[in-house]
């Protein structure tokens, strides 16, 4: 899969590295992106998802299942 938050949708940007000359050559900024395996009390089973730092904040705000189904509205994830 490509290196895109599964809750927020975060991609990695393009950009330019800028020397004091002022050339410019291109860069990627990337996520700071984790596997992280989180526990679901309504399914009672582990869930594994890609997310950013600013992802596991989100879920640590709004719970797991409520931005779960706020994930899958967007059509971030699809789960069975």
């Amino acid at each position: 899969m490509a290196k895109v938050c599964q809750v927020t949708g975060r991609k990695r940007m393009k950009g330019n590295n800028v020397a004091h000359s002022k050339l410019r050559t291109k860069r990627d900024f990337s996520l700071n992106l984790k596997t992280k395996k989180f526990w679901s009390e309504e399914e009672q089973r582990f869930i594994t998802l890609k997310v950013s730092c600013k992802g596991m904040r989100i879920i640590e705000k709004n719970g797991l299942d409520a931005t779960l189904k706020d994930a899958q509205k967007k059509g971030l994830i699809n789960l069975v």
